[in-house]
């Protein structure tokens, strides 16, 4: 529904249309007075006053528009940089590495909303059964993140990237370096493999160039995910990862 304008600001506001339509060279030669300026503010600070919804309708069609804005942008870098999202050799992937849909997870295991969506992920992943999981150890939130990373990442050697990578998800209080080797060892890895292979300077070069690409692509903090040409950031329900992977696969019943 439109709202009309009142009877006092009609004059002002054809006064402005009027003048707006004017050659440039016109406009120099005819501006307002100070005090039509002064006038037409008046009466639009009246109009504003009377009608304050649309100081909301304009926030929220900006909103819109801002937000439309960062999905194309977000389509751009995400084809831009298909090889670094599902080409890196050295991100873990689980799942099925034939599902015909594929999630990307950028996460830190000392985030507590990465771990409130962990087994919803996991869950949904194993009641759909096609769908591919590549993880992006994004540490984010310290030393203790950087060196969780690490353990996950070199525990891939000892093909027990995925029992970890749960165990730390689910892992209660302060992720110490002294609990994250617990967690190893609950897991099954041999511990003292574990910390040689943390050492490899490859890890920290795996997780420098997920810090990179997320930068790139604009991810502000953990978790985020990518879906078909989706970047989602937070943690997101099961329902809602149902309806992102149903439109993956059928891009065209989006929305």
């Amino acid at each position: 529904m439109t709202v009309p304008f009142s009877r006092f600001a009609a004059l002002p506001l054809a006064a402005v249309l009027a003048f707006s339509s004017l050659p440039a060279q016109a406009q120099e030669e005819q501006p307002f007075s100070s005090a039509q300026q002064d006038a037409i503010k008046k009466l639009v600070r009246e109009y504003i006053i009377e009608n304050p919804t649309i100081i909301a309708e304009a926030i929220e069609a900006l909103r819109e528009k801002e937000q439309l804005a960062a999905e194309i942008e977000a389509k751009k870098a995400l084809s831009l940089l298909k090889s670094e999202i599902y080409e890196d050799a050295a991100s873990p992937v689980l799942g099925n590495l034939e599902g015909t849909a594929t999630v990307v997870l950028f996460s830190d295991y000392r985030c507590p909303y990465c771990k409130s969506m962990s087994e919803t992920l996991f869950d949904v992943i194993k009641a759909d059964g096609k769908v591919r999981l590549i993880v992006k150890e994004l540490p984010v939130l310290g030393p203790q993140s950087v060196f969780a990373a690490k353990a996950a990442l070199a525990a891939q050697k000892q093909q027990k990237f995925e029992p970890l990578h749960r165990k730390l998800m689910r892992a209660k209080g302060p992720l110490t370096d002294e609990a994250v080797l617990k967690a190893a060892a609950e897991a099954g890895l041999d511990v003292a493999k574990l910390k040689t292979d943390m050492e490899d300077v490859a890890l920290v070069e795996e997780i420098d160039r997920n810090g990179r690409l997320a930068q790139s692509l604009n991810i502000r903090g953990t978790p985020a995910l990518i879906i078909g040409e989706q970047l989602i950031p937070g943690a997101v329900s099961a329902q809602s990862l149902k309806q992102l992977l149903s439109q993956a696969r059928n891009p065209a019943k989006k929305g």
